[in-house]
């Protein structure tokens, strides 16, 4: 995958229970309980995006392993957590 394309999503980007200052990037109407590396990739496959799988954790939660994945995507990032939120919302409901 080309670098300049990659972006790099954290589970915790879309934890409902963290406020922005400790890590959130949606807004909590579109976050989860919990949500998993697992609900991130259902949602890359379920919008057909091409990704790869880390063994890294989020530097500021340093304690807690999550794993992250680096996604190639056109658009910008905003654009990309707000599509894999509603579906990964969609799957929990």
């Amino acid at each position: 995958m080309p670098r300049k394309d990659l972006k790099v999503l954290y589970p915790s980007y879309f934890d409902s229970r963290l406020s922005r200052s400790k890590g959130r990037r949606v807004p909590r109407s579109l976050a989860v309980r919990k949500p998993t590396l697992q609900d991130v990739e259902r949602a890359l496959r379920y919008l057909s995006l091409r990704y790869e799988v880390e063994d890294k954790h989020r530097p500021s939660r340093w304690y807690r392993f999550e794993g992250r994945v680096r996604v190639e995507y056109e658009g910008s990032k905003e654009e990309l957590l707000r599509k894999v939120a509603e579906v990964i919302r969609g799957m929990r409901k």
